[in-house]
């Protein structure tokens, strides 16, 4: 029998959670390998935030990520905060900025950021093997077997950092959710989240009119509500707000949307008859929303004329429109283009100091494979830093 190469500590993913906790391993003095089936390396945080990486949020807390245990991530967050990749970005000397909503963004490239974990795993002595497909993983007697196309490895620890479903075109697997699945783990059915929200004809053909428009709105969904820019396009509706709320969003339900929140729109429309009640509908509106959008909802309503030949009843039904525009979506883009996967392995089965297995011992589950989603903004990279120390400090 061919003999198995021996580590400490084996990594399946070379992503963001995967070489931080690679790291973090080996500067542990334990050895250690990561597996990744792509020849490219970190693909995803290379393309993130428009190619700078939004690599975290300095708001970052507990309730601004989504789990069916909203507290499981409170122990990770705690144990490796924002602040302290912060420093790592300084160490390497990474010039970065505060865009908006305490977002952090490289100054340059994403690729500092991979070049920065790489950095760290080749002076912790990591070895990483790309282009390397997994045909199985095993456990016996305690040890970790991953027979693999580059040769078989055994260790004691085994790391499934492999992400999830999103924006399959750069190598998203279900790889991570058939080994917990094999160790007869739950995992809590998936669906693409901060993902664009699409629509049936009618209001899909307004969609279509109004391409490439961007609004500061308000998106509410029950109780959850997110203001930031939202983005009309020819599948449907974009923008922060509306990949935000995505993340709530039940099928079959509606949504709620407030296209001028800074404004009443009735008081607005009341004000504009009395002080100028010659001006045509259309032109009243354009004060208090584009006028893309203004001519789109008065020809949508049939409603037309001079400001002053109009009831206090049509005045409040564009107010409503404006301030109140309930729509039912009728899907979402899905993996394709969704930032995120929402769900995953369920934390009930993971010991949230350790990311640890608890039914079986060194085996991990770090990153976007896990029951933890952050809010759109560098959330979801914390996530992955964290939860990859966490495992880092502990397999």
């Amino acid at each position: 029998m061919e003999k198995k190469s021996q580590y400490d500590v084996i990594i399946i993913g070379a992503g963001a959670a995967g070489l931080m906790c690679a790291a973090i391993t080996s500067a542990r003095g334990k050895k250690t390998l990561i597996l990744d089936h792509s020849a490219k390396i970190g693909k995803k945080i290379r393309i993130s935030g428009g190619g700078r990486c939004n690599f975290t949020n300095i708001h970052t807390a507990p309730e601004t990520f989504l789990s069916q245990n909203k507290h499981f991530c409170k122990s990770a967050l705690k144990q490796y905060t924002q602040h302290d990749f912060i420093t790592l970005v300084e160490k390497h000397g990474i010039d970065y900025h505060e865009k908006t909503l305490g977002q952090l963004f490289c100054d340059n490239s994403a690729q500092q950021i991979i070049d920065m974990l790489f950095q760290e795993c080749r002076d912790a002595g990591v070895t990483l093997n790309a282009e390397t497909e997994i045909h199985s993983v095993s456990k016996e007697n305690d040890r970790y077997t991953v027979q693999t196309s580059n040769g078989d490895f055994e260790s004691s620890s085994l790391v499934i950092a492999t992400g999830g479903l999103s924006i399959p075109k750069i190598g998203a697997t279900k790889f991570g959710y058939e080994i917990a699945k094999q160790f007869d783990l739950n995992v809590i059915t998936t669906t693409p989240a901060l993902v664009p929200l699409t629509f049936q004809a009618a209001l899909l053909e307004r969609c279509k009119e109004l391409s490439g428009l961007s609004v500061d709105a308000i998106v509410t969904f029950g109780k959850t509500k997110f203001r930031e820019g939202l983005l009309f396009t020819h599948r449907g509706l974009s923008g922060p707000s509306i990949l935000q709320i995505s993340s709530y969003w039940k099928e079959g339900e509606e949504i709620e949307i407030n296209l001028a929140p800074d404004h009443d729109a009735y008081t607005f429309l009341k004000a504009r008859k009395d002080s100028d009640p010659k001006k045509e509908i259309q032109n009243s509106l354009i004060d208090l929303i584009p006028s893309r959008l203004a001519v789109n909802i008065c020809e949508s309503e049939n409603i037309s004329g001079r400001i002053a030949e109009l009831s206090d009843k049509k005045l409040q039904k564009l107010a409503n429109l404006i301030n109140h525009w309930r729509i039912k979506p009728s899907g979402t883009e899905g993996y394709r283009t969704a930032e995120v996967t929402l769900h995953g392995v369920d934390t009930n089965e993971l010991n949230s100091k350790t990311m640890e297995c608890k039914k079986h011992s060194g085996l991990y589950f770090i990153g976007e494979v896990v029951d933890v989603t952050g809010h759109l903004g560098g959330f979801n990279f914390q996530w992955a830093w964290s939860s990859g120390y966490v495992a880092g400090m502990n397999a």
